[in-house]
């Protein structure tokens, strides 16, 4: 072998390596940069609120000396610039200050929180996924018909009706006048005592404890809260489930099977759905981390004790530090998960690994 063949094989070896290695670095300069967009938005939104921090925490009626105290203590009379620096410090250390409706450091408070709240997305999320992908693949099968109306109609519903006005109709209904499941609340009071939660996450904390009783109870609680964001998450994937499918059925792959003679079943759901599954990944991805951004409204109709709600009543008290530090570890996990979709997609579909 020459001394130029063995060269071309080293060259292409570098250059992918190279491209590997820019496409880590733009990876890196996007999450960054969202970040950082993200953080300077929170300190935007928290200098212009009519709302003083120090108040806030000393009261209205604190002496002069101590509002000024305080101001300093807490770098108010900086330039905003290095506010921001001392606030983006803070906030990647994961120091989000003290929560005044609490006395507790937000991050703890935090903590305690944000599993009601994933518990509530991952079951709505699950609920609309096994309902929103066959009927997007009906609707896509039938297109045209009764069948693919229906869904289409039921998917604009979900867009349309404000979830507060459905969350409360569903307790008037489900709740008030039928008793089929239990009310606000994560939990009953009676076991409030017994039970101990070990994840966060109390369904999963019931049967590592084999409390049958109590998981019933959860059960009871959240199927109401999560079947609604599940129809809204059902409405967004059954939606996107029909237009990829369409696409899919549409491919000259689907003529080959047919003419092959392979079942119109083995087509629709071995071919055509296993090829739309890659993009709809990023689809549930999204939905999921929608539902954990947009459940404020089914939490507070709910009295569901989660991250929506307590950012509610931090704003109704003024309490700032807390309403941001939701606010970034929402956009946070946000970011995350459509950067780990983009990955998924990436490993699953081999095409995209070649731009």
């Amino acid at each position: 072998m020459s001394m130029m063949e063995t060269r071309k094989p080293a060259g292409r070896a570098r250059r992918r390596a190279y491209g590997r290695l820019k496409s880590v670095a733009g990876f890196l300069v996007v999450v960054a940069t969202t970040y950082l967009g993200l953080l300077a938005v929170t300190f935007f939104i928290g200098r212009v609120v009519p709302i003083d921090p120090v108040l806030a925490i000393v009261g209205d009626r604190a002496p002069a000396h101590v509002v000024e105290r305080v101001r300093l203590e807490m770098g108010l009379n900086l330039p905003y610039y290095q506010q921001f620096w001392l606030y983006m410090k803070g906030v990647l250390s994961g120091d989000f200050g003290t929560s005044v409706l609490t006395t507790n450091p937000v991050m703890t408070d935090i903590r305690r929180v944000f599993p009601a709240t994933m518990e509530l997305a991952t079951v709505g999320t699950i609920i609309g996924a096994l309902l929103g992908i066959p009927l997007g693949v009906l609707a896509a099968v039938r297109r045209g018909s009764m069948s693919d109306q229906v869904v289409r109609i039921v998917g604009l519903v979900g867009y349309s009706v404000p979830i507060f006005w459905l969350g409360l109709l569903a307790l008037l209904v489900f709740y008030a006048r039928l008793g089929w499941v239990s009310g606000p609340g994560r939990i009953d009071v009676v076991f409030e005592y017994t039970f101990t939660p070990v994840t966060g996450f109390f369904l999963l904390d019931a049967i590592i404890n084999r409390d049958w009783a109590a998981f019933r109870d959860i059960l009871s609680h959240i199927i109401l809260p999560a079947s609604l964001l599940g129809y809204f998450s059902m409405a967004y994937i059954s939606r996107m489930t029909r237009s990829f499918m369409l696409n899919e059925l549409g491919q000259e792959y689907i003529v080959a099977a047919r003419a092959k003679g392979l079942s119109e079943a083995r087509i629709i759901w071995g071919h055509a759905l296993r090829n739309a599954a890659v993009p709809l990944i990023t689809v549930i991805a999204l939905s999921y981390a929608g539902l954990l951004e947009g459940s404020v409204l089914t939490e507070t109709v709910f009295a569901w004790p989660g991250l929506g709600l307590y950012i509610t009543n931090s704003l109704q008290n003024a309490d700032m530090n807390a309403v941001l530090g939701g606010t970034i570890v929402i956009g946070s996990v946000f970011i995350a998960i459509n950067l780990l979709s983009d990955v998924l997609y990436r490993m699953l579909d081999p095409r995209t690994r070649t731009r």
